[in-house]
């Protein structure tokens, strides 16, 4: 039969986020082409240009800030929502729509199909009341109500197939208060890739002897999650009775797993009361590895479980852990666990990952790390105090325009009246000395507005004492922006990058933590987030890499490095982004674009820095 393909991504809040029709569209093509080939996000839309998504080790990579987010292939019924090209949505709280988690999506359409006047979303784990009649969702405990609005977009991708049995949907989720033990946190954060408990089969795991991985109480199926280390994972989709023949093919489909001989003593995993607590102390868990898997894929075949051996004689696992080195996005002890569990159904395991981008130059000592020639000092701090300086408005207006005598007859591009008419801002706005009639003309680029509008688009800018003309972008005075405190470090590295063979590296670490928006940001008084900090960028230690040093740190001091907003990749609103000055933050390769060697970089953000109203001019010699 048929299957409509979704393709999602893990979000921080360890939801799955459905990509667009149209980008799964572009994943299905690549796929065809190459299983184990990237694909380019903002070649379908522009808003996810820093994406990569890797096929191999199904990871989305941002290529700005070197996040990784773990992605799926998932399955639906051809007449469920994505198959109609049909999207629910709620609006958020700027005013957007932002589109359900595909699951819900299917249930909400299914019950507007039936008819249903509300639906209830407690079952998938939301305390929300969905109200067909009033096209609104309500939020069970706060009793606030939310917009919701059914669009027509493109249908997802079909391809053919069956859905294994075990993937059912809509899901049940769990209930009752998260454990916190040091088990559970592992777990649960591999469980973060799946929004829902799947009805999971239960697998009985006999008594051996203590120490002994037999000793493990109830053990459910782990389920694929194709996530894991980079590898496609095994995924149980037919079980076998009275067999022990466990055949397991991962990644490029080799026929058998490496054996490695490893004593399955706790002291080789870092947490080691695991084995024997799984359990006794631990018996109320289910360890659920979730996340619907990617069995269509090529290259991942199907894999046949036998029952799990009753008991496992010391020294018999087979744990190939490959490129282990903890820098990865899986935690160590979760990927050994994880074998360890295996290893207990009898199961051979192999843990390894695709060619990563090497973000980071190798450990420097505190000792190796030297001044920039020509440079004062290591490091830059921005504290509140200096974020504001008020100008009177116009007083700024007057120093950057002439008086207009003679008015031409053409419009004002700010209000949109005639030049000899008075400004569209009369009346809005009130200003000693200027007068809603006067017209002024901007000193370098000669174009003329009112001067109570130019008033106006500066009291709703910086207020910085700049001013950028709206037809132009031309900059009259020093533009400053909005980024929040936080501090910028910078130092020679003994390495060189790919490309400058001849040059060191100057290395610079930018750090800003969360905080508080104030009245220059989107919303005053709200929390901001700011991840992925430290982000470390390099340039190369030689005359031009300088002067672009030079110049980040005046962009800096004036604030326009970072800014607060939303971000084009996740949608996470409210959280510190790039402002348009383009860093390198790939060390010793360019597989995001984001690296080196990149012959065109240095002049590229020179013009960046230029456009900021930061040029080679504002350098003394």
């Amino acid at each position: 039969g048929l299957l409509v393909v979704v393709w999602e991504w893990l979000n921080e809040h360890g939801r799955w986020r459905p990509y667009t029709a149209a980008v799964c569209h572009h994943i299905e093509n690549v796929l065809k082409g190459d299983a184990r080939g990237s694909v380019v996000l903002g070649q379908v839309d522009a808003q996810l240009s820093p994406y990569i998504i890797d096929l191999q080790s199904m990871h989305q990579f941002r290529q700005d800030t070197g996040t990784m987010r773990p992605v799926q292939r998932n399955f639906y019924d051809p007449s469920s929502a994505p198959g109609k090209g049909v999207v629910w949505e709620w609006e958020n709280d700027n005013g957007s729509w932002t589109p359900y988690d595909m699951e819900i999506c299917v249930t909400i359409q299914n019950a507007y199909e039936k008819q249903h006047p509300w639906l209830d979303l407690t079952s998938l784990g939301f305390c929300y009341l969905i109200d067909f009649n009033s096209m609104s969702q309500t939020n069970r405990q706060s009793q606030r109500k939310r917009r919701l609005r059914r669009r027509m977009d493109l249908a997802y991708p079909l391809i053919m197939g069956s859905i294994p049995k075990s993937q059912s949907w809509p899901v049940g989720a769990s209930s009752g208060q998260p454990c916190s033990c040091q088990q559970c946190i592992l777990v649960n954060s591999t469980r973060a890739a799946s929004n829902a408990i799947l009805a999971s089969q239960r697998r009985k795991l006999h008594g051996g002897t203590a120490g002994n991985a037999g000793a493990a109480g109830t053990h459910t199926v782990v389920r694929q999650s194709n996530t894991f280390a980079g590898t496609s994972f095994w995924s149980p989709t037919s079980s076998s009775t009275g067999t022990n023949n466990n055949n397991i093919s991962l990644g490029g489909g080799q026929a058998k797993a490496e054996q490695v001989q490893l004593p399955l003593s706790a002291a080789n995993f870092p947490c080691s009361p695991v084995m024997p607590s799984l359990s006794s102390a631990h018996g109320h868990h289910a360890l659920t590895i979730n996340g619907q898997n990617n069995l269509n894929r090529p290259g991942t075949q199907r894999i046949s479980v036998g029952t799990a051996r009753g008991t496992i004689p010391a020294g018999v696992p087979a744990l190939p852990v490959k490129n282990l080195t903890g820098s990865g996005p899986v935690h160590p002890a979760l990927a050994g666990m994880t074998g360890i569990l295996m290893c207990a159904a009898g199961l051979p395991v192999c843990l390894t990952r695709a060619p990563k981008p090497i973000l980071h130059p190798p450990p420097i000592n505190k000792s190796d790390m030297k001044p920039v020639p020509g440079i004062n000092g290591m490091r830059r701090k921005t504290k509140k105090k200096h974020l504001r300086r008020g100008k009177n408005p116009e007083d700024v207006v007057r120093r950057y325009t002439e008086k207009i005598k003679v008015v031409p007859d053409e419009d004002c591009t700010i209000c949109m009246e005639r030049l000899v008419m008075s400004s569209g801002y009369e009346g809005v706005l009130q200003h000693k000395g200027i007068k809603p009639e006067l017209v002024g003309k901007l000193g370098k680029c000669g174009h003329m507005y009112h001067l109570l509008c130019l008033v106006a688009m500066y009291n709703n800018g910086n207020k910085d004492g700049s001013l950028q003309c709206p037809t132009c972008k031309t900059i009259y005075g020093e533009k400053t922006g909005t980024q929040p405190p936080g501090k910028m470090e910078y130092h020679v590295i003994p390495h060189c990058l790919p490309g400058y063979p001849d040059s060191k590296t100057i290395r610079i670490v930018y750090d800003i933590p969360a905080g508080i928006q104030t009245n220059e940001h989107p919303n005053p008084g709200k929390k901001f987030s700011a991840r992925g900090f430290p982000r470390h960028c390099y340039l190369p230690d030689n005359e031009k890499g300088r002067k672009v040093l030079k110049l980040l740190i005046m962009a800096w001091d004036r604030r326009l490095i970072f800014t607060i907003g939303t971000s084009s990749t996740t949608g996470e609103s409210d959280t510190v982004v790039w402002n348009e000055i383009h860093h390198k933050t790939e060390f010793g390769s360019n597989l995001t674009g984001h690296g080196y060697p990149d012959p065109n970089y240095l002049d590229n953000v020179l013009a960046e820095l230029s456009a900021q109203g930061i040029g080679e001019d504002n350098l003394k010699d």
